[in-house]
């Protein structure tokens, strides 16, 4: 999920009563819930398509979800420290205790990936020790009705605080329908991925993958993408024999992908792509070479980032289905 989401649950948290336990709370609770996204970093030395086999990967894993927590704890009571020795320490501030700074963070942490399974881009739960991806198939990377949730919730929470009133039934409510939020939306892409399955199957067809991907703005919606041997097409939600289930293609003209991996160069680049996509299909390019993309972001304003080139490769026709 985006950086705005992260924050709003970390402050949230904060808000629900998790700040009253220890001074620099609230630092240690956005903070936390973003820390996992350090890997960002990888666009400083990687190029290309390299990112997408980064991203999501280790700093997301079970011994970065304690190493990160402890490494914040540390700078946050290290912080107090220092300004308490220089005399400048904020007399309101709460005493700092470093259990609780880390438990904090922890707990911040664990939010991040939990949130990033959500959406279709997937994430390695278990790196190292797997890099087995998993895909929630829940929410667009961006929502903004979970952002009104959780805005509105946090800004009537800091406004009673503000006024002396009960400050975290706002925040513990908040969190409580962004969770039934989640659930609902959890509930339409497995009902809208599962329609899609039995109505191919009523007709003797059975897909090799469904994705029911969530839209931005329109929640109640879904993208359903449908895959096969390399051919991926959105279901239009008619069937007809005659077309292949009612689907319409994503690529202008698809390329024989089997072939097209083949004959192509293996490079960092390449192996990110490949390591990454959840549904890859090759595209003929206008010079007749092939383009290399994901179905789930085929899309004229995120080509590029999630697109590999092969400019040495020529595109050969894909076999009828």
């Amino acid at each position: 999920m985006d950086n705005l989401t992260h924050s709003l649950v970390g402050a949230l948290l904060g808000q629900a009563g998790l700040k009253t336990k220890t001074g620099l709370a609230m630092p240690a609770l956005i903070i936390g819930a973003n820390l996992p996204d350090v890997d960002a970093a990888c666009f400083f030395w990687l190029e290309g398509a390299e990112h997408l086999g980064f991203r999501r990967g280790i700093t997301h894993g079970p011994p970065a979800l304690v190493l990160l927590p402890l490494i914040l704890a540390g700078l946050l009571w290290g912080f107090d420290r220092w300004q308490a020795s220089r005399g400048k320490r904020p007399e309101g501030r709460l005493p700092v205790s470093f259990k609780w700074l880390f438990l904090l963070s922890f707990i911040a942490c664990l939010t991040h990936p939990a949130l990033d399974w959500l959406n279709v881009y997937g994430i390695r739960l278990l790196e190292p020790f797997s890099s087995q991806w998993f895909y929630g198939d829940t929410l667009f990377i961006i929502d903004v009705w979970l952002w009104a949730i959780m805005g509105v919730g946090l800004w009537l929470s800091l406004r009673r605080e503000k006024r002396g009133g009960e400050w975290m039934k706002p925040a513990r409510w908040a969190g409580a329908v962004s969770l039934a939020y989640i659930g609902l939306n959890g509930v339409i892409s497995t009902s809208a991925a599962q329609n899609v399955e039995s109505e191919m199957l009523g007709l003797g067809l059975e897909p090799e993958t469904v994705i029911a991907s969530p839209l931005p703005v329109v929640f109640w919606e879904r993208e359903l993408l449908v895959g096969e041997k390399g051919y991926w097409g959105q279901f239009d939600g008619e069937a007809d024999t005659h077309t292949g289930v009612g689907i319409s293609d994503l690529a202008d003209q698809f390329c024989d992908l089997d072939r097209a991996l083949d004959g192509a160069s293996v490079t960092r680049e390449l192996d990110a792509f490949l390591f990454w996509s959840r549904a890859p299909f090759a595209e003929r390019a206008e010079d007749g070479s092939v383009l290399l993309r994901d179905a789930r972001f085929y899309d004229p304003l995120a080509r590029d980032r999630f697109t590999v080139a092969l400019p040495d490769v020529e595109c050969e026709e894909l076999p009828a289905k």
